[in-house]
């Protein structure tokens, strides 16, 4: 998909400006699971030259089959509209090799600068390394890219934060002891899911440890029940054991296998940590249609328009909104920045296994249907007429 705008320099050089004032928060404090970000100095307020900001960016997505992506793409189209630069968007349809293939096409059409959200953390490595030999700079794009100090710099959620506010609502809504408790996470190979899991392992463990939860589904969970912090071998062996790999279908058919072997004690009033809507909302109908399930509290993120109505249906419980407006916005920012030659800020470094990467962090919200209709319509994000409300 090639999308080329042109915009007048003075509206450039304004959007410019606001993008750099919006992008300097406060640095963050580091988190106790790996790989958390460990928090940046503060960095020098640097203006693009307005005359210098020009150039080709390409950007590589993983796959065209999931709202997300298509979602992302959409905000990023409307994000370049009407500016000077020429954008290319490709996706990789989840395949590493065709991750590789796109940047070797971005390569030779000569872009200045990619913008890539990795298929695999590890094997995204190659593409890197490839657009740098050609002197091309790679801005990871919400997955962070491992085993390779090629990268310049990382644009994300804060995900360690996406965590913590999935763990901060299953606390919130439980009382008692002996809640049970299931545990999903997203695939191996997505670095995300390590955070994720570790951010939601930062709440959720205390209250495992004291009795409040009691572990339904994952044995290498609860033998770590009274680790606060997790090595990443650790949550390798819980996530490689609850894995969903982002697909509702596994999570449907891990779902049906953890409800067959739960005994009674473990149904009833349920708390359930889903990585994302794709599987949360697979997980809560395949919940919901045991009838030992009298109750049902289920995390989620990305607020996809299904979840969203899971929601005001009262199947899903709460969503993790990370609004792509912002994200898009901090990686034009980024992006713009390299091109004129000057340093963006950042507010946080993520250890990718060879070194600290200089990141750029968004911020997370809950979203429940006591403030979906604030959060995610009366700000723009989704039209009303998308869904049916509740009378």
């Amino acid at each position: 998909m090639n999308i080329t705008n042109s915009l007048k320099f003075g509206f450039l050089a304004t959007i410019l400006i606001f993008l750099l004032a919006a992008c300097t928060p406060a640095a963050p404090t580091p988190e106790p699971a790996p790989p958390a970000p460990t928090p940046a100095p503060t960095a020098p307020t640097t203006e693009p030259a307005p005359d210098a900001v020009t150039g080709t960016i390409g950007i590589i997505l993983p796959t065209l089959d999931e709202p997300r992506w298509i979602q992302d793409a959409d905000r990023f189209e409307a994000a370049f509209a009407g500016t000077d630069f020429e954008t290319v968007v490709l996706f990789s349809q989840n395949d590493p090799g065709q991750e590789l293939t796109n940047t070797q096409n971005l390569i030779i059409q000569g872009v200045d600068v990619i913008v890539l959200t990795a298929v695999d953390s590890v094997a995204a490595a190659a593409s890197v390394e490839a657009a740098a030999a050609a002197g091309i700079p790679v801005i990871a794009y919400d997955r962070l890219i491992t085993g390779t100090d090629a990268l310049s710099y990382y644009v994300t959620f804060d995900s360690i934060r996406v965590g913590e506010t999935m763990g901060h609502f299953l606390v919130n809504n439980a009382s008692g002891e002996g809640n049970p408790l299931y545990l999903y996470a997203g695939a191996l190979a997505d670095n995300n899911s390590f955070l994720f899991f570790a951010g939601a392992w930062n709440i959720l463990q205390p209250y495992i440890a004291n009795g409040t939860f009691t572990i339904a589904n994952s044995s290498e969970a609860a033998a770590l029940a009274d680790y606060a912090d997790l090595s990443q071998p650790q949550l390798a062996s819980i996530i490689g054991q609850v894995t969903t790999n982002w697909m509702p279908a596994d999570a449907v058919n891990l779902a049906q296998a953890n409800l067959v072997a739960a005994g009674s004690e473990n149904k009833g009033d349920v708390f359930v940590l889903a990585p994302n809507d794709g599987t949360a909302f697979a997980i809560a109908n395949t919940f919901l249609a045991d009838p030992e399930v009298t109750s049902l509290f289920i995390t989620g993120q990305d607020a996809e328009i299904p979840s969203v109505q899971a929601i005001l249906d009262g199947i899903q419980s709460m969503t993790v909104f990370k609004d792509v407006r912002d994200l898009a916005d901090d990686a034009i920012y980024v992006a713009t920045a390299i091109l004129s030659g000057t340093s963006p800020q950042t507010n946080g470094y993520f250890d990718n296994g060879v070194f600290q990467v200089p990141s750029l962090l968004t911020e997370v919200h809950e979203v429940t249907i006591d403030n979906l209709q604030e959060v995610l319509i009366d700000s723009g994000f989704l039209s009303a007429d998308l869904f049916t409300f509740p009378e």
